[in-house]
């Protein structure tokens, strides 16, 4: 079988791919890149590996007929600083519509390496889906995708407008919680934590909009000893570990 090769930067198809380093065309195409072997493990895993194009003269560990290219070739397609030994180009996942009991829901954060932690961790603690809004960093860009270890092929991720969105939820008997330094708010510690639920975070600087925090049902903070707030990471984890381990309500 003849090995498929490219050697030149110039190549049609991969000029077209070196352009899903942007968002547009991302969006355009619903296709994005990942590099390395596990993040391409995980893409094959999830059914979304479209193509493979691997350094020549590396060994392919993977069952799936890989493109051959030179270091210049896959240079021009990695966003990293290191030489890339193989990029994948994946097809989006598509939205699977689950039971959902757990739910995360992000106002604005907008850095991909805190969303791409979010997304890794709600998966490690069985979240359902995790809903965004317009505001938030791209769920594709190439810091999110790695920061999320491959998280983001077996988590449904889904772009809504939060102000109808939760009402939706709470009609389907879900608890919303905002995680926000509020008057009303309670500690942590001291939720119950109900069958179905929905957290909220928000941005960054700003935290959640004040509107959304006015739709929640409980605003609840973490307990700390020094400083108030906690990067929205951080905080998403010790929510999430609380919520998915303490007693629920009986």
């Amino acid at each position: 079988m003849t090995m498929k090769t490219i050697e030149s930067i110039q190549n049609k198809i991969i000029k077209e791919r070196s352009k899903l380093s942007l968002k547009k065309e991302r969006d355009k195409s619903s296709l994005f890149l990942v590099e390395g072997k596990h993040m391409i493990e995980e893409a094959l895993q999830a059914n979304c590996l479209k193509e493979l194009y691997i350094l020549i003269g590396e060994d392919n560990p993977f069952s799936f007929e890989p493109v051959f290219c030179t270091q210049a070739v896959l240079n021009k397609l990695s966003n990293q600083n290191s030489n890339a030994k193989m990029i994948g180009v994946c097809k989006k996942p598509e939205e699977i519509n689950t039971d959902m009991h757990r739910v995360l829901l992000l106002d604005t954060v907008q850095d991909p390496g805190n969303v791409g932690t979010i997304i890794r961790t709600a998966h490690s603690f069985g979240m359902d889906a995790i809903y965004y809004t317009k505001g938030c960093a791209d769920i594709y860009n190439p810091k999110t995708i790695q920061s999320s270890q491959g998280a983001i092929f077996h988590i449904p991720m889904i772009q809504t407008e939060l102000e109808t969105f939760i009402p939706s939820l709470q009609k389907n008997h879900f608890e919303v919680f905002a995680t926000a330094l509020h008057e009303d708010s309670i500690f942590l510690q001291e939720v119950s934590v109900p069958e179905k639920y929905a957290i909220i975070l928000g941005n960054e600087g700003q935290g959640i909009h004040k509107e959304i925090i006015q739709m929640a049902n409980t605003c609840v903070k973490i307990e700390m000893d020094t400083f108030e707030s906690l990067n929205v990471g951080i905080a998403a984890s010790i929510c999430m570990y609380h919520f998915r381990y303490s007693k629920k309500e009986v």
